[in-house]
């Protein structure tokens, strides 16, 4: 959806976004790409879906209630015509969904002889076996609700599935019972591998064992026939926390804990439901629900697809990507400590084909080195089994000082960052919680060390959370250095984000709130002002998402000047390029691949001598005004070519490149003329392999 009254020059963030997963989904769609992995980009798309709903589409609904047929901005249509959009898109990519999974990829598993069997599909033998286990495991887990005589269904949780059942006895003219009840996939692992029989791996679902059972569940009514149906609630995981900034930090963690409680309780944002289900059943549902002006989004027999990324490991080895083997870095591996190498030189470290673990061993030799004081570091999303946290937990061991802003606020880790804090406070580490209505969503290790009786300050800034798993699944740039220039303004960042000082003079980094958008539009600008002058004049970025309108314009007019603008966007992009007197000089392209690109990386001819930087931060409104953000430059020429020659590298992709132009975003750009069959991603890994 374009804004036909701003001249086709700004695209619906939320019809993007749906863009981008269908990008996902071709992923899926791909035979190149492994059986079991397609599996998994199924999965992705469908637990993408799921937090679509659960957050934009709830906050668009939240707008509707107050006027749904205001445009919400000058650049965005009203709530009611985007949530129409949505509907109706949704429902054309739901369908191509259900025709890849059923079409393509299940006749994919049978012909390497593994099937994903329905109750009515096994043998006697099998039925046996999952009698057995139903009665052992799963039966007491099971609590049914019958519908019929109540007024309203009781509470249905968000992201769980429930069997909607409908019992019938043909013959003793009884009338129908309905019931429903939850699957217990949160506590039961949602699939039961049987014994391989020869050849041949069955697969079922543990709602389709229940389905074998249910008859034993309902034994005390005098039903024979049952007939069952997924269906599954998505609610609006949005939650208020009352602010008083004097007792903020104090007190965040039992408001978060408390308004956690909300997001269970949200408003209805969509009821998907099996479309085999019969109508008269659909509208008693709709109807105990109050599924009012709730997106109804038909589908397949399954659903809660995001259980499918713990598909059996089923298959042979080319059903999956082969194991990545990282690059080692032979300088620093071959270091006496990481403080000695950094000394020597800026390291630049590009997750996943290089390790995250150069991160850990930095913390663990900080935490036994005599010669440091303190670590100070900020978290955003921290893995379940953090060897970040337990390695800044040894660092208070040694009798290290360790401060520590966790973002409690990092949605849908709460609970997990809420654990961690508990065992940071419990082990001595000082936490903090920063700025009420401000997240921290920079990434920086700043370490104090004592050299010959002076104060030497090392840093570790990263585009990408401090976890350890996400590392391995996503595409990120750290950089760790001791440049003064760098590490000075980092320190100067830290008073912002723990002592809550005012700090400006940043002439380094980019710092946002306060900073980083005026400095993006003036390295804009610049450009502009260079190309009406006839300098060189060129941009190049790629980060997850591009909506700032602000910066979007900017763009507009640098492109109206001459400016040559390459965009790589994995995500959102409201920008529409290669429209005549304002985007002509602009192309965009996406790429999805098997590892999740998340580095953010911006590049400014500025007359030949280039300014590069690396940042947490998109350019979206909600980082670069309402985040503590943090954009770091690159000085070291060998980094600043590594980083020219990756982007390089991702804008000649000819296999996962797809060209964004506001009309068919999802395109792919086949050169095949010029094409090795190997993807900018695999590209980068054998060049880093080469430099290294």
């Amino acid at each position: 959806m374009i804004k036909e009254r701003k001249g086709h020059l700004f695209k619906d963030r939320e019809i993007s976004w749906l863009h981008f997963n269908e990008r996902v989904l071709q992923e899926a769609e791909n035979p190149k790409n492994p059986l079991i992995e397609r599996i998994k980009f199924l999965a992705i798309f469908s637990s993408n879906l799921d937090e679509f709903f659960r957050v934009r589409v709830a906050q668009i609904r939240r707008l509707q209630r107050i006027n749904g047929k205001k445009a919400i901005s000058e650049y965005q249509s009203s709530p009611d015509e985007i949530l129409s959009e949505i509907q109706r898109t949704v429902l054309v990519i739901q369908d191509k969904f259900t025709e890849i999974y059923e079409e393509q990829v299940l006749p994919e598993l049978n012909r390497n002889n593994i099937f994903l069997v329905e109750e009515h599909q096994i043998d006697e033998t099998e039925k046996d076996i999952l009698r057995s286990y139903f009665k052992t495991t799963i039966l007491n887990n099971l609590f049914p609700v019958v519908l019929d005589e109540l007024k309203h269904i009781p509470h249905l949780r968000d992201r769980s599935i429930y069997l909607a059942i409908r019992m019938k006895n043909s013959e003793s003219g009884l009338s129908p019972k309905h019931a429903i009840i939850e699957v217990p996939s949160s506590v039961i692992n949602r699939f039961f591998t049987l014994p391989q029989n020869k050849t041949v791996q069955h697969i079922i679902l543990l709602e389709n064992i229940i389905r074998l059972n249910l008859k034993r569940i309902f034994s005390i009514f005098d039903y024979t026939e049952f007939e069952s149906y997924i269906i599954k609630i998505t609610r609006d995981a949005g939650y208020e926390i009352s602010s008083d900034d004097n007792d903020y930090s104090a007190n965040l963690m039992d408001k978060i804990q408390k308004s956690l409680k909300q997001r269970s309780k949200g408003l209805p944002t969509r009821f998907v439901y099996d479309e085999s289900m019969p109508k008269e059943m659909l509208e008693l549902l709709i109807r105990k629900l109050d599924l009012k002006n709730v997106n109804l989004i038909p589908g397949g027999r399954y659903h809660n697809f995001k259980d499918f990324m713990d598909f059996p490991k089923v298959g042979n080895l080319d059903s999956y990507y082969s194991p990545l083997v990282q690059i080692p870095i032979k300088e620093l591996d071959q270091s006496k400590t990481m403080f000695e190498a950094i000394t020597k030189k800026d390291y630049l470290i590009h997750q996943p084909y290089q390790s995250f673990d150069y991160l850990i061993r930095f913390l663990r030799e900080a935490a036994i080195d005599p010669k440091v004081t303190t670590i100070l570091i900020t978290l955003y999303r921290v893995a379940k089994h953090s060897n970040v946290v337990n390695a800044l937990i040894n660092a208070v061991k040694n009798g290290k000082k360790v401060v520590v802003l966790m973002e409690l606020q990092a949605r849908f880790d709460e609970e997990s960052n809420i654990f961690w804090t508990n065992q940071l406070q419990e082990a001595g580490a000082q936490v903090h919680f920063g700025k009420a209505g401000q997240k921290v969503h920079s990434k920086l290790c700043l370490i104090y060390r004592k050299e010959e009786n002076k104060v030497v300050k090392y840093v570790h800034l990263s585009t990408g959370n401090y976890n350890g798993v996400t590392s391995r699944i996503y595409s990120d740039f750290s950089l760790f250095t001791k440049d003064s220039r760098i590490t000075e303004e980092v320190d100067a960042l830290t008073d912002i984000l723990f002592v809550n000082l005012k700090r400006s003079g940043f002439k380094h980094i980019l710092v946002a709130p306060d900073f980083m958008k005026k400095q993006f539009i003036a390295l804009i600008e610049q450009e502009a002002i260079n190309a009406r002058a006839g300098k060189p004049a060129y941009i190049k970025a790629k980060m997850n998402s591009l909506v700032d309108f602000d910066i979007i314009k900017k763009l507009y007019e640098a492109s109206n000047s001459g400016v040559k603008i390459q965009l790589i966007i994995r995500g959102i992009c409201c920008l529409v390029p290669g429209i005549q007197n304002s985007s002509e000089n602009i192309e965009v392209i996406s790429i999805i691949d098997r590892f999740l690109e998340h580095a953010r990386l911006y590049i400014f001819c500025n007359n030949g001598q280039e300014k590069i930087y690396l940042a947490s931060a998109d350019w979206m409104n909600r980082n670069l005004m309402s985040r503590i953000e943090c954009a770091f430059p690159i000085y070291s020429s060998e980094n600043r070519k590594i980083l020219n020659d990756i982007f390089e590298l991702q804008w000649n992709d000819s296999e996962k490149a797809r060209k964004i132009d506001g009309i068919n975003d999802n395109q792919f750009i086949n050169n095949n003329a010029n094409s090795d069959g190997l993807s900018s991603q695999q590209k980068s890994y054998i060049y880093l392999q080469q430099e290294n």
